[in-house]
């Protein structure tokens, strides 16, 4: 059983992180792309920004504004301004690029469900003009504020705010937003004709989530060809439904070298691709591996992350370089009790230097064991941050 609050007007929820991300990206760059998949809350975090001009590039209206964007840019009162889905536009890079080049003092926030470069729209990179921005689906430090305390919820209905936020697990809603991510994301600027395999694929992909890729595998039960699935897996890290995370290797012995792992975008997908509307003990730990994941992505953005496997099945969940030398590991575990160094002490064997995390739901707060000879930080996902940082 999950407890839930009453329903929270998602319009009145405030999420002070990611509105802090936009005001220190301005800082640095006239332009902020606020990306992540649809439904995931940009446009209700935009309207967060109360000091700043919001214009939805759905609306023809508002396209009609924008065709002479010089004199718009001229009238426009606000030094702040939103455009919300900008893809829908023409020419959205032209947009952009007479702001940041002949209205220096503006700061321009631009939202789309892909990379700034997914469509031939965009034929200026901005490069040097623009910060880029991955909203995540609901952060485990943000329950609080979407009337929820309840990790397990979480896992299983995922982090889009709608879903969350639902008095009852509604499951039409994850086939909805498959066929809406369908039709609007992927068709929209891909132009993918095999609606039914590209479907499949990705109902492949949420189910296996979190395990290593196989292409020939997948391409077999999706009815395609290798290079389809490839190209396909391509459109789906663009459009920011999988994130694949790539093994590290820096010259250990045995390392498995080239395969990647994939990750479903949202627990909740996850959940649903492999028909779970409850949680047993055993699922609570492959999803709170994409949870630590998320949070991870969240806040060290510019950071490669990657796993670590050898050939004898020796895995660290994740690993993120500091530098040539010093390699931070972390272990992700549901529940700490039997918490082992095996894995950690066979990766410090070719990497002796870094930090050891053990993520887990179960900490109520951050502290160091030495057990065996290594230390290592136990902490949860809001101690995470500062884990890292320390």
């Amino acid at each position: 059983m999950y407890l839930h609050s009453e329903k929270v007007d998602v319009s009145m929820i405030s999420r002070p992180f990611w509105l802090n991300q936009i005001e220190n990206s301005w800082q640095k760059a006239p332009i902020v792309w606020l990306t992540g998949v649809r439904r995931v809350g940009k446009s209700t975090l935009c309207q967060e920004l109360t000091d700043a001009l919001y214009f939805n590039c759905d609306l023809p209206r508002v396209a009609d504004q924008l065709k002479d964007i010089e004199q718009f840019y001229s009238q426009v009162k606000s030094k702040k301004i939103i455009l919300d889905e900008i893809h829908q536009l023409p020419d959205p890079s032209k947009i952009l690029k007479i702001a940041a080049d002949s209205f220096p003092k503006l700061k321009i926030l631009a939202t789309g469900s892909s990379t700034l470069s997914a469509t031939q729209k965009f034929r200026d990179s901005l490069a040097g003009r623009k910060r880029v921005i991955h909203l995540l689906p609901v952060l485990a430090s943000e329950l609080a504020a979407f009337g929820s305390s309840d990790v397990r919820l979480r896992l299983l209905r995922g982090g889009l705010p709608q879903c969350l936020l639902s008095q009852d697990h509604d499951l039409s809603f994850y086939s909805e937003w498959l066929d809406s991510f369908y039709a609007r994301d992927v068709q929209e600027l891909f132009r993918i004709e095999k609606r039914s395999n590209f479907l499949k694929l990705i109902e492949l992909l949420l189910r296996q989530s979190g395990g290593l890729i196989e292409i020939t595998s997948l391409a077999k039960h999706a009815g395609l060809s290798r290079p389809t699935v490839m190209n396909y897996i391509e459109v789906l890290q663009i459009t920011h439904a999988i994130t694949l995370i790539r093994p590290f290797a820096g010259g250990g012995r045995r390392e498995i070298v080239a395969q990647p792992k994939a990750y479903g975008f949202d627990t909740g997908f996850v959940a649903y691709a492999r028909s779970w509307t409850e949680l047993r003990p055993t699922d609570l730990g492959p999803l709170w591996e994409h949870l630590v994941l998320e949070t991870l992505r969240s806040f060290t953005p510019d950071k490669e992350i990657h796993f670590w496997r050898d050939k004898q099945q020796t895995e660290i969940d994740f690993v993120i370089p500091r530098n040539r030398s010093s390699i931070d590991a972390i272990e992700c575990k549901w529940s700490s009790t039997t918490t082992t160094t095996h894995n950690f002490k066979k990766f410090r064997a070719n990497y002796p230097d870094g930090k050891n995390i053990l993520v887990s739901n179960q900490e109520a707060e951050t502290y160091i064991r030495t057990i065996e000879g290594l230390d290592i930080i136990f902490t949860n996902l809001l101690g995470l941050t500062n884990a890292l940082k320390s």
